[in-house]
């Protein structure tokens, strides 16, 4: 492993290695399907840099794997298709534009997944990864024609997203959280966003069409900001990601104001939602349904300037 890499990729690392031996050793067939590895964080987090350095780790000597990073934001579905679920929903704000569950494409989704598991079946398989330019319609973005193929054989795929691993609830929990303030932000945050409880519930039972995706996963990843106030470390993330963005493209993409409208939509996912990356699914008979990856999940705490200040293996 490169000692010289930063402290958050040296304890991804380590943890993807210990569990693809693991994984190798009691593959009970051959060839070995790819290990699969989630990596959740909010947005501006840097779930996305340490996913991409997390690849170079691992493909570099002496490891030398084939390593394959797919995002679930190239999943969104095409700006025609968010055009119409947001026409075909108007009093839900929550799916005016990408980002919540419901925006993806969840049948392109499973299909891609299915093919990478299956990479190490045939001799010069390969598969297309849809591209999404988050840069387009003036920030709305959009998926491009040209794809990204890959081969195999593949070692590992990783999957990144803010809303990797979420969990639907029961609609008494999300009258329970409805009813509490946000931490760090206004203490009546939904009402005074113009989201509505039915909101949160659509988009509940969209969560529960994610969950075939969760099933290849059997190692997770969770980059988790500080609980002093977490929620406002995100729009302060989010807003240096779309100046970077927008410095190196030429100024495309969305305002500052428009990044804020932006950020709002999200935090009702990571509310009701967010804690199903460790606890699972809250069904409506009181039981949970736990994630496939419990007990070879790491979470990572990072502080507001994303320095790693602690690390639990859960």
């Amino acid at each position: 492993m490169m000692s010289t890499e930063i402290p958050a990729v040296q304890h991804i690392s380590s943890h993807v290695l210990t569990n693809l031996a693991r994984h190798r050793h009691m593959a009970p067939t051959r060839p070995i399907q790819p290990l699969f590895v989630g990596v959740q964080g909010p947005q501006g987090s840097g779930k996305s840099f340490l996913s991409s350095r997390l690849k170079k780790v691992l493909t570099s000597p002496p490891h030398s794997l084939s390593v394959v990073v797919l995002s679930i934001d190239d999943l969104y579905l095409p700006h025609d298709g968010l055009v119409a679920l947001a026409q075909a929903h108007p009093d839900n704000t929550l799916l005016k534009g990408r980002g919540q569950p419901g925006t993806h494409d969840v049948a392109l989704g499973t299909e891609i997944l299915q093919q990478l598991k299956e990479i190490n079946s045939t001799d010069g398989a390969e598969v297309n990864l849809p591209v999404f330019e988050k840069s387009l319609h003036g920030g709305e973005g959009d998926r491009l024609h040209e794809t990204v193929t890959v081969g195999g054989p593949v070692d590992v795929v990783i999957m990144e997203g803010w809303c990797l691993g979420f969990h639907p609830i029961t609609k008494d929990e999300i009258q329970r959280r409805w009813d509490r303030p946000v931490k760090g932000l206004d203490p009546d945050f939904f009402r005074s966003r113009g989201f509505r409880r039915e909101d949160v519930e659509d988009v509940n039972e969209r969560l529960k069409e994610y969950l075939p995706w969760w099933n290849f996963f059997s190692v997770f990843v969770q980059v988790k900001p500080a609980e002093t106030h977490p929620y406002v470390h995100i729009y302060k993330w989010r807003l240096q990601q779309e100046h970077n963005m927008k410095a190196a493209n030429g100024g495309k993409g969305m305002t500052d104001a428009q990044v804020e409208a932006f950020i709002d939509r999200y935090i009702p996912g990571y509310v009701f939602f967010g804690d199903g990356v460790t606890k699972g699914a809250l069904l409506e008979d009181g039981t949970r349904h736990l994630p496939p990856w419990v007990g070879n999940s790491l979470q990572i705490q990072i502080d507001e300037n994303r320095e790693v200040t602690d690390t639990i293996v859960c």
